[in-house]
């Protein structure tokens, strides 16, 4: 490994709480091993985890003058072996840190593997790059309505307002596929209405069919009012939205997208 220059406080400290994260990061046990791996002198064993690492790794670097030792770290955190059934948090800890990382002029492979790259400057340059939750959206075949409404916010990592966008656009496709003005529990009712439909998903021919109309209706309907609605009258700070919510919401939205696909107006 060539030579690396020492990693700033804030950048080395930024590093160390991705792989330390509370929720999903390295253990303590991990974190010991790997410490002891890279034969970094682990200084502070008893301290919380991230800042366990960052004065092993701050020891390191200020002994060697070098910031090989965290890259070392990585490499090894990262092994894709260890991840074979947790791809997720593989992942979620690889995108973190190429946000992370690319400050610098460096990136994770998705073998796991730091490698040089050029330097980014700004935040929305380094989310962009590291592109979580449209490369993860991707990942699982979203359709492609749910990037048309949101790719902005899909760029900034603005998982509430992307939710929002999204589920706004399942709304104005139904207004551009029916010709209606309405909106909410109004449009759906009105659009796929079982005795006097403006759009079907199915011929609705037999008790299935109506029931599996019905159904959809249903679930549009509780999707605007659980999600839609909450998340567009509250501010972002008072309604959180993880990754994961965003994850399971846009999915469901694809899957509409999918059904709406073959509707047909009446």
């Amino acid at each position: 490994m060539d030579r690396i220059e020492p990693f700033n406080a804030q950048k080395l400290e930024a590093a160390c709480r991705v792989l330390a994260d509370t929720e999903r990061g390295l253990t303590g046990s991990e974190l010991g091993y790997l410490i002891q791996d890279c034969k970094i002198q682990d200084v502070a064993p008893t301290m919380t985890k991230w800042k366990r690492l960052f004065n092993a790794l701050a020891e390191a670097q200020n002994k060697h003058q070098v910031g090989n030792h965290l890259v070392m770290l990585i490499n090894r955190a990262l092994d894709p072996v260890s991840y074979a059934r947790d791809k997720e948090k593989f992942e979620w800890r690889r995108s973190e840190l190429n946000v992370v990382l690319s400050f610098s002029g460096f990136y994770v492979r998705e073998d796991g593997k730091v490698v040089r790259t050029t330097k980014e400057t700004t935040l929305r340059g380094a989310r962009e790059r590291a592109g979580a939750l449209r490369s993860k959206l991707e990942d699982r075949g979203a359709h492609a309505e749910v990037f048309n409404y949101c790719r902005a916010e899909l760029l900034n990592e603005n998982y509430f307002h992307a939710v929002l966008e999204a589920i706004k656009g399942i709304a104005q496709r139904i207004r551009d596929m029916s010709s209606l003005t309405t909106d909410g529990a109004d449009l759906v009712n009105t659009a796929f209405s079982v005795k006097n439909p403006v759009l079907k998903i199915n011929s609705l021919t037999t008790d299935t069919e109506l029931s599996e109309q019905k159904g959809f209706s249903n679930m549009l309907v509780g999707l605007f009012g659980s999600v839609r609605n909450p998340v567009a009258h509250a501010p972002k700070i008072s309604w959180p939205m993880s990754e994961q919510d965003a994850l399971d919401i846009m999915s469901t939205v694809s899957f509409i997208h999918r059904k709406l696909d073959k509707a047909t107006q009446v």
